[in-house]
């Protein structure tokens, strides 16, 4: 049972640290712009910059810390970036206590976390490639999954009642500190980490080391359908939720603790999702499930531009959320562990940040443009534009199985132990 596999301590810690810092950032999830509207009066137009800023800005920030991660220890940059963003976060109550809160400061905060996040996600890849078997990567990235969405599931519930108890500044000061436990958690895997090596002359950072990354996804026939495909499909998803929270609770009458019911409760099939991941695969094979499950989670989105009101349309959310969301929680990490076997291991922590550096800009480019497209046809027409869109994601996934990029040497847990001290 994938209940009882160890997949080590070193493993152990890695999640532990990821756990913290996951639920911490989700109890935080409308601090930023609560923060800016209750103690700083923003504006809507205020607001959205806010909320862009983070994605675009702390993306462009991020596209030389790539190859800066490759070339250096990974652990050491997790936990240099988890102390980043505690110490940006902690400026935000600093400021406030002090009556020196501005909104260029909350914006600033938003761009350094935004960087320090993709700088953390493409290190980590790097590191739990380094920590697991390869046969365990899918058991290791389907509990990192389900972890996302169980944070997701019970994070912003319990963060709305801090709030409401506390204010949003006291949520801010939670996330600051699960970024230094996950410091914590990092440094207690242990062990002495080697210092990559570069496979090729010269030993220094070069300015076409930038745009490393991007050349190899677009190069190789395995991953390069698959990040058109999710840039698509996590764009088209994202572009809608400001439009449902417009539809829901403006136009529908929702109040937003039901609007917050109908995303939170069909967080479960994420975790059904994760937990179906392995044994799916076991059963049919990578590429048919990575295949399947891509294609049915594109179908569902076209169904929230039917949401009428009251029970009826409450319900018809939660149904059409758990489908879209159980498909992901199973493509998910079948994907996450795909893009790892076909990644060099002196190129992921590269890769994985071009990956998110792209995603993060055009999640941002694609809500803004239905922002406007939505100020033209309505919420819900904006909304049924998407849903007809997404369904043509799927045709950019791999249509057969490829060899991974480089081969995996067979080691045991001792192996994985004796590199990291566990």
């Amino acid at each position: 049972m994938e209940a009882r596999r160890s997949l080590g301590r070193p493993f152990g810690w890695l999640w532990a640290a990821y756990t913290v810092s996951t639920f911490g950032t989700r109890i935080a999830f409308d601090a930023f712009p609560l923060i800016a509207i209750l103690a700083l009066d923003a504006g809507p137009a205020q607001v959205s910059l806010l909320a862009a800023a983070g994605f675009a800005v702390g993306a462009v920030v991020a596209v030389p810390l790539g190859p800066w991660v490759e070339f250096r220890r990974k652990r050491p940059v997790m936990i240099a970036m988890d102390l980043v963003r505690c110490a940006a976060l902690l400026s935000i109550p600093a400021a406030y206590a002090l009556g020196l809160l501005g909104f260029g400061q909350l914006l600033l905060v938003a761009v350094v976390v935004g960087a320090a996040d993709i700088a953390f996600s493409s290190a980590s890849g790097a590191c739990l490639k380094e920590l697991v078997r390869p046969d365990d990567l899918l058991v290791a990235n389907g509990r990192l999954e389900s972890t996302s969405w169980t944070a997701l599931m019970l994070g912003p519930p319990l963060g709305g009642a801090v709030i409401g108890v506390f204010g949003p500044v006291v949520t801010v000061v939670a996330d600051a500190v699960s970024y230094l436990l996950s410091a914590l958690g990092v440094r207690a895997i242990g062990g002495k980490e080697p210092h990559p090596a570069r496979t090729g002359p010269p030993a220094r950072f070069r300015a076409g080391d930038l745009l490393d990354g991007w050349r190899f996804i677009l190069a190789g026939p395995a991953l390069r359908p698959l990040f058109f495909n999710t840039l698509l499909n996590n764009g088209l998803i994202m572009a809608t939720s400001p439009l449902l929270i417009v539809l829901m609770v403006g136009e529908l009458g929702f109040a937003p603790w039901q609007y917050g019911l109908a995303f939170a409760v069909p967080c479960l099939g994420g975790l059904i999702g994760s937990r179906l991941a392995r044994p799916l695969v076991e059963r049919f094979g990578r590429h048919r499930v990575l295949l399947t499950a891509g294609t049915l989670r594109a179908c569902w989105l076209i169904g929230l531009a039917f949401i009428g009101p009251g029970v009826a349309g409450l319900v018809l959310v939660m149904v059409v959320e758990f489908g879209l969301i159980t498909c992901s929680g199973v493509f998910n990490p079948v994907f996450a562990t795909y893009r790892l076997d076909h990644t060099p291991a002196d190129r992921v922590a590269r890769t994985l940040s071009a990956w998110s550096v792209t995603s993060k800009l055009s999640i941002a480019a694609m809500t803004g443009l239905w922002g406007l497209l939505a100020g033209v046809t309505g919420p819900r027409t904006a909304v049924g534009i998407a849903g007809v869109l997404i369904l043509a994601t799927p045709l950019l996934l791999p249509r057969r199985e490829h060899a991974p990029e480089e081969p995996h040497e067979p080691h045991d847990g001792r192996d994985a132990a004796a590199r990291t001290g566990g």
